[in-house]
This record gives structure tokens, sequence and C-alpha cells, in this order.
């Protein structure tokens, strides 16, 4: 379980870094079931396992943060075996609670922002603004929404099929270069976060000029998700993702670039909202 998670993270089949996760704190249950001749044998399977789940997505904040709680609060911490085991199940229990509470109290806070008639333009897949918008039109809220396409994989195109499926929402799918030609239109940019470390918001690639065009625009910025993914002690990486997403045949004497993030100054971002409430960045 743990090896077939270290794969799905590092190909990105999930597209919500607060489930990525969840599935990986889910993971560690695998060394429950193992045999160990003491409890510093479990700490070296639990902080090597931990470690490659960790590894798997260098850019996840919440992935990090999650992975440093459980092996913190097991590690050096029982004498036995068992006693391991039994730490490790509370833990994973409260890293999973910990990143599913703060999503909910994120998008809850978020869903109370949002004015009956109000066009939002949002980027990528964020599953923290989906459920913000679906909690505010399930309480009487019409909203209209653009959503870009965030190529190269189309991810927007999933956050617009999941805005079809809600009541008094009308979306409308764009390619990302478009964000500027609707902008005038926009009330308000809203999206989530990979991460925010040392004044730097990293997100899905196409976020910062989105950004940038909506400060030129006097449209506010506001992004949605988990304190978890709000850090300092945490080193962002990066990921470059296969050229074959962009090109499925290369070009000789072209070499194709596919970063997966951006950063974006939060000089540009208005509102931070988090489990915390609603506030500046």
């Amino acid at each position: 379980m743990i090896d077939e998670t270290v794969a799905e993270i590092r190909e990105m089949r999930s597209h919500s870094s607060s489930a990525v996760a969840v599935k990986a704190a889910t993971a560690l249950r695998e060394l429950l079931d193992r045999e160990y001749v003491s409890a510093d044998a479990f700490d070296r399977d639990l902080e090597h396992n931990a470690g490659a789940l960790r590894r798997a997505n260098p850019s996840h904040a919440s992935l990090h943060t999650a992975m440093r709680s459980i092996t913190d609060a097991v590690v050096g911490e029982a004498d036995t075996p068992e006693e391991a085991k039994a730490l490790l199940e509370q833990a994973i229990e409260e890293a999973v609670e910990r990143v599913e509470a703060g999503k909910r109290r994120a998008a809850a806070h978020a869903a109370d922002t949002f004015e009956d008639g109000e066009t939002i333009l949002t980027h990528d897949y964020s599953s923290t603004v989906l459920e913000a918008v679906e909690t505010a039109c399930a309480d009487g809220t019409h909203l209209t929404a653009y959503v870009t396409e965030a190529r190269p994989r189309y991810l927007g195109r999933k956050t617009a099929r999941m805005l079809a499926g809600i009541d008094r929402v009308e979306p409308h799918l764009l390619v990302d270069s478009a964000a500027g030609y609707v902008m005038d239109e926009v009330d308000r940019v809203i999206v989530g976060m990979d991460c925010i470390v040392e004044g730097t918001l990293y997100n899905r690639i196409g976020t910062y000029p989105i950004a940038a065009v909506a400060d030129r625009e006097d449209v506010p910025v506001t992004v949605v998700g988990s304190s978890t993914k709000v850090i300092d002690e945490f080193r962002f990486e990066n990921e470059f993702r296969p050229g074959s997403e962009v090109m499925r045949e290369p070009v000789e004497g072209v070499e194709i670039e596919n970063p997966a993030y951006d950063a974006t100054p939060v000089e540009l971002v208005d509102t931070l909202i988090t489990d915390e409430g609603v506030g500046e960045p």
C-alpha cells in the first residue's frame, strides 16, 4: 500500500494536496500489520516510509506537515512495538482529522464571503474552493464562475464539470490565456493553494499571471486553504512534469518546459481564508 501510494503521489493521480496528505497518512497503516523485534526497529521503518511518502512530492506542504506530525508523535516515544503501533494509529487519525477538519472549516469560512450575483474566476482544481461554492449556493447564493483550463493537464475542465452539477452556478470554461479578456467582468479571483512559504504563494502553474492581471485591473484575489499549508519550515521544490503533457510528439531542437507550479508574491493576494478565519496573507 505504501509503495502504491508513493507511485500515485509521484504521478499526481490526485488533484488535491489535502487528499494526498490523507492518502499518505492512511498508507502508513500498513506498518501496523508488520512484525518488529523492537520499538527502535519500528521507528526506523516508520521514518523510512514516511520519508519516502514525503519525498514523493516535495512541493506539497500539507504532505510534509502530515508526515512530520506522525513521526514526531511516534519516534522515540514507545518502549515496545505494540506501544509504537498504538501511537502510530492515534497519530494517523489525528493527522487525517487535522487535514480534513481544516479543509472543512476553510471552505465554510470562504462560503460566508460569497455575495449573491457575484462573478468569480478560478484556476485549476481546488476541492476546498468547490466545497465553498457548493455550500454558498446551497444557502441560496447565485454565482457566475469563469474557470481556466489549467493546461497542460486541463484540471480546470474537471472544475467546470463539478460546478455544472451545482445548482445556482453558471460556469464558463476558458483557455488560460483568456483570463485577462474576461477580467473586467469578474468581481473576484478565488483560488486554492499548494502552500504559502515566506511570503510566496505556490500554486498550479498559471496562478501568477492571473493574479498579476487581477492586480492590474483592481480585481481582488482570494486564496483558500487549510492553515497546514501556510508553513515557514519548509523548502518548496517545484515539480517538472513530462514534456509529453505539452506536446505528444517532440520537435527536434525544442526543449519543452513543463513546471507544475509557479510563485505568486503574496502582495498580489488581498484575502487569505483558512480554517483559522478570514484575513490578510
